[in-house]
């Protein structure tokens, strides 16, 4: 912070302010300023490319990555053993592989050439039988001296060959005749025909002399041992995975109103540990404070309910008349709206998850409505029977439908049960909701009496309600456009 900065900043109404003030314009406004903003404008903006560790992948790959922790742990182990393992088998390629068969080669084609250069110097039969049989018992090479002809056609060689390729380049270094060598196929013998003078020789040498083939050895140590590191990080992982699932089931089951299973500890490593602890922690306030509030909630409604009762019975000892029949309806307004707030703050608190039948309950739906006057369907499909909290999961699905039922003549149910979702749905003929307002009606005291015509005596918690329960038990409440020209509420919970 510069000088005048500061004498700004503490010395506002000083005498000499305004002087400093002007003094501090000028600077702003002056050449040396309008040059640092010509070249801000001007400098190339910091983009941050870094905004995750899977940014540089991309997108069409990371679409195939799998999204569990278990399975990109096994990648994060198995891709560096991999690289290495390439790494180390072009290593071992390129040095060890080639250069052991490059100096087997080598020694094979000096014998070779030994051999050629006797039989060149020398002319005496015997004494050229004499040499092939020192060459087949002390150099274990099969030589024989063939009549002169002509070398045969050259074979198709494989992709990757390295033995003819080093052969053929020592026997045209040491030798310098020409040649025909056959080292295709899985035979232990590599056949060598060079041109002589008198004749060819023919030459059979064991494979293993001149070819490195104790590879196999090196990939089966190789394989082997990464597959005993696999295994080991598969039985690691699950080891350190299982506690995470644990913590998360945990965590959903108490969610959903369910009690922590009973074998639930602290396990894993000690991060993991610290979040079960700090679970465990969470789970035990919120518990205390659900039943503080669930104490004064029922200490409330109880000392409410006493006063409307008191009322009741001093209205009831003035005697009939028309006043009375207002201020008991007005009683009967605040009975009902105090059961709203109360169903409303009280929530679920305290209610074990049990099973229900929805049978019994959509039957009694449709004879409700048929005592209004209105007609109300339902189709189950799957399994009747869920798991719930039962006072609630019925409080959720009454105030659906009878928002259904105040607004339209004519009300659908449809009921989805499978493996992993219920679903829930309610149609209605009536106004509907416009497509803007229909996050509004879940805020609680919310009223659209233009939109759906709700009565005067609403409290507008019913759909509040409906939604809180419906997330308490890990699911949620849609609202869209019905098929019969009214509202169509989808309720979606985990099966």
């Amino acid at each position: 912070m510069t000088l005048i900065d500061r004498i700004l900043r503490n010395g506002k109404h000083a005498p000499g302010a305004p002087r400093l003030r002007d003094l501090r314009a000028r600077q702003a406004s002056g050449p040396v300023a309008r040059t640092a903003a010509w070249l801000r404008a001007r400098a190339p903006r910091r983009v941050d490319v870094w905004r995750g560790p899977l940014r540089p992948i991309p997108r069409f790959v990371r679409r195939f990555l799998p999204k569990g922790l278990y399975p990109r742990s096994l990648i994060i182990i198995l891709a560096p053993m991999i690289l290495l393992q390439c790494v180390v088998t072009v290593v071992f390629m390129e040095r060890h592989w080639a250069m052991v068969t490059e100096r087997l080669s080598e020694a094979v084609v000096e014998n070779i050439a030994a051999v050629v250069d006797l039989i060149e110097t020398t002319k005496n039969t015997a004494e050229i039988d004499r040499v092939l049989q020192v060459a087949q018992r002390r150099l274990d090479l099969n030589i024989s001296l063939l009549p002169p002809g002509e070398l045969p056609p050259p074979t198709p060689k494989p992709f990757f060959n390295i033995l003819d390729g080093i052969l053929s380049e020592e026997l045209t270094k040491q030798i310098g005749r020409p040649f025909w060598i056959d080292t295709v196929g899985n035979s232990r013998i590599v056949e060598i025909r060079i041109r002589l003078d008198d004749g060819i020789l023919r030459v059979f040498a064991p494979r293993n002399s001149a070819y490195a083939s104790n590879t196999h050895i090196f990939l089966v140590w190789m394989v082997g041992t990464s597959l005993v590191l696999l295994v080991i990080a598969v039985l690691f992982l699950r080891n350190q995975i299982r506690p995470i699932q644990a913590l998360a089931a945990a965590a959903d089951d108490f969610g959903r109103g369910k009690p922590m299973p009973q074998d639930f500890r602290p396990r894993g490593a000690s991060e993991v540990r610290q979040a079960s602890v700090a679970f465990i922690q969470m789970r035990d306030r919120i518990e205390r404070q659900i039943e503080q509030r669930t104490r004064m909630l029922s200490g409330v409604s109880h000392d409410l309910r006493t006063v409307l009762t008191r009322f009741r019975l001093q209205l009831a000892l003035l005697g009939e008349g028309e006043d009375q029949d207002e201020l008991n309806a007005d009683i009967d307004e605040m009975q009902r709206m105090l059961e709203g707030y109360l169903a409303f703050a009280k929530g679920e608190a305290g209610e074990d998850v049990e099973e229900i039948d929805l049978e019994p309950l959509l039957d009694r739906y449709e004879a409700e409505a048929e005592l209004k006057g209105k007609t109300l369907t339902h189709e189950i499909t799957g399994d009747t029977r869920v798991t719930v909290r039962p006072d609630a999961f019925t409080r959720m699905i009454s105030n659906v439908v009878a928002n259904a039922l105040r607004h339209g003549d004519k009300v659908e149910m449809s009921v989805t049960h499978d493996t992993r979702w219920l679903s829930i749905v309610v149609e209605d003929d009536g106004p509907g909701i416009a497509a803007d307002q229909r996050e509004a009606v879940f805020k609680p005291f919310v009223r659209l009496d233009v939109a759906r015509n709700l009565d005067a005596g609403g409290t507008g918690l019913g759909l509040a309600i409906a939604r809180d329960v419906a997330r308490a038990h890990g699911g949620d409440i849609l609202l869209s456009d019905s098929a019969l020209g009214g509202l169509r509420a989808l309720i979606r919970v985990p099966a």
